[in-house]
């Protein structure tokens, strides 16, 4: 059985995800005594880069793959060696109109971006109408943003500090829809903004729950600019960085200790049980910090989460596909270079109408017949995730996210919905190529093609994502809406939640691990 550095910890976290790896280091570097359990035999989580492909040296960010939420703070405080780098086009929308391929991009410039949507739509408005939107978001952003490593202001307090009531009322009390429509006349404009609001969350434009305005909201105040950026070395490369900081300032990381129980009456030293392939073990903290989900924890705590709330089963909605091409495919658009196309966000199948299609399909049980999704090329910006030879050779990698596929959907056959989707996914992006994408794979020692895909039923099997949610739970407002200082605590003092499930949790963030040492540091 695993023997420890002591008997009694300041604090054990539970997971050693990138939350619970920043609460870490935050702690120690405090002068505390932190235990980090791992269930997997490495840390990371979701937030990590491997080798899919056997014999291929490709590295790439399996599961979660761009950075905007990490607040530059978390960096400077940890000292970590780990950067981003912009990426100068932020999205390509193929279209095919009048008979002629075209597309709407975003990026390379304003008259650039101005001359594409004046191509589409035929005149500027759709242009200024963008311009004007995303200055409201903008703004909103810059006021937002330093907030989420702040204590929790109130609703009120929030609506204050935005000090715009049109704002407010278009990302905070009406359906996304609206703000949509009432401010953009194309059809595709429309779907290119909605899908922010749709990343991992299964919502129509018009949900009166308003799930797709909070995640639009986060999709669009990361660090004070919406910008998502790529990160250097892969996500793995983050991860590794923050398990270095933490061991460096005394913290215990154990891999291949899953969790199963938390003993606590909330006053005392808890109790946590804790099984290796030795057997069973038991440690103790004085605080618990869990980077798991609101699910997860309640279960871990033997309690019974009550209906409708944060621990309630969550389900998760997105086709995740990893693919290394041998080099990128030509578009029918010729007027874009595909390195910008795939440069930035690709989006594919996302108009407003095809959205609330495959929204509705999937709503009543079938997979999409037209299913949306967005691709993009890491290795354009960064290459170091390739191998030397690789990149001389001219190899690239795609990843692709899918909207609109519910855990249910799968929950029949989970196999054969996944190559159904696949099949019908890679024809949409197709549609717009001038060669099959299947004639650029690349292929791996054993001569298959390099593509994978994870359905939210494949990801709650792999990372413990309840319903493969990617946010562990519907994201919150990011407010109070219950008492707690941070968005953290739970009914137990000495219990804490520091996973994406956090209030003002989602994402490769860290702000949920940074607000719980905050908690706990008595910030």
């Amino acid at each position: 059985m695993t023997t420890f550095g002591r008997d009694v910890y300041d604090d054990v976290i539970v997971g050693g995800g990138h939350n619970g790896l920043v609460a870490a280091a935050y702690l120690a570097r405090a002068g505390r005594s932190v235990l980090v359990l791992e269930r997997l035999g490495n840390t990371g989580g979701a937030a990590i880069s491997s080798r899919p492909f056997v014999g291929v040296d490709a590295r790439l960010s399996r599961y979660s793959y761009l950075v905007s939420l990490l607040p530059a703070k978390i960096v400077r405080d940890l000292d970590l060696r780990f950067a981003v780098r912009r990426r100068t086009i932020s999205s390509y929308t193929p279209t095919e109109r009048g008979g002629r391929p075209g597309g709407l991009l975003v990026g390379g410039g304003e008259q650039r971006t101005r001359e594409s949507f004046a191509r589409l739509t035929g005149s500027d408005r759709e242009y200024e109408s963008w311009r004007s939107f995303y200055g409201t978001t903008g703004r909103v952003a810059e006021k937002v943003f330093p907030t989420l490593t702040q204590p929790l202001p109130t609703r009120a307090e929030l609506r204050a500090r935005i000090d715009d009531e049109a704002a407010w009322r278009m990302l905070f009390e009406e359906p996304l829809g609206q703000a949509v429509e009432r401010n953009f006349a194309d059809d595709l404009v429309r779907g290119v903004v909605l899908t922010d609001g749709l990343i991992g969350t299964f919502a129509d434009a018009h949900d009166p729950s308003l799930a797709q305005n909070r995640c639009f909201l986060y999709h669009v105040i990361g660090g004070g600019t919406g910008d998502w950026d790529v990160p250097v070395g892969g996500m793995g490369a983050l991860t590794d960085a923050l398990a270095a900081a933490a061991r460096a300032a005394g913290a215990e990381i154990a891999t291949g200790h899953e969790v199963l129980r938390i003993d606590t009456d909330g006053v005392a030293p808890a109790e946590v049980v804790f099984r290796t392939a030795s057997g069973e073990g038991r440690v103790v903290g004085r605080t618990v910090l869990v980077n798991a989900s609101p699910k997860a924890l309640a279960e871990l705590l033997g309690e019974t989460p009550p209906p409708g709330g944060a621990a309630a089963a969550p389900e998760g909605a997105q086709l995740k596909v990893n693919m290394l091409l041998r080099r990128l495919p030509r578009l029918r658009d010729t007027s874009v270079d595909p390195r910008e196309a795939f440069g930035g966000t690709f989006h594919i199948a996302e108009g407003y109408a095809e959205l609330a299609r495959a929204h509705a399909e999937a709503a009543s049980g079938e997979l999409p017949s037209v299913p949306p999704s967005e691709i993009y090329c890491h290795s354009l910006t960064d290459p170091t995730i390739l191998g030397p030879d690789l990149v001389e050779q001219g190899y690239q990698t795609l990843t692709l996210f899918g909207l609109h596929t519910p855990a249910r959907l799968f929950e029949k056959d989970n196999q054969q919905a996944r190559e159904v989707l696949l099949t019908a996914t890679l024809a949409q992006l197709d549609a717009h190529l001038a060669e099959p994408l299947t004639d650029c794979l690349a292929f791996d020692a054993d001569g298959r093609p390099c593509i994978e895909a994870k359905t939210p039923l494949d990801l709650e099997r792999e990372l413990r994502l309840p319903g493969g949610h990617i946010f562990h739970r519907d994201l919150s407002w990011p407010y109070a809406e219950q008492g707690g200082r941070w968005g953290v605590e739970t009914a137990h003092r000495n219990v804490l939640l520091c996973g994406a499930g956090a209030v003002r949790g989602g994402g490769v963030s860290g702000v949920p691990g940074h607000n719980a040492a905050m908690a706990v540091l008595g910030h």
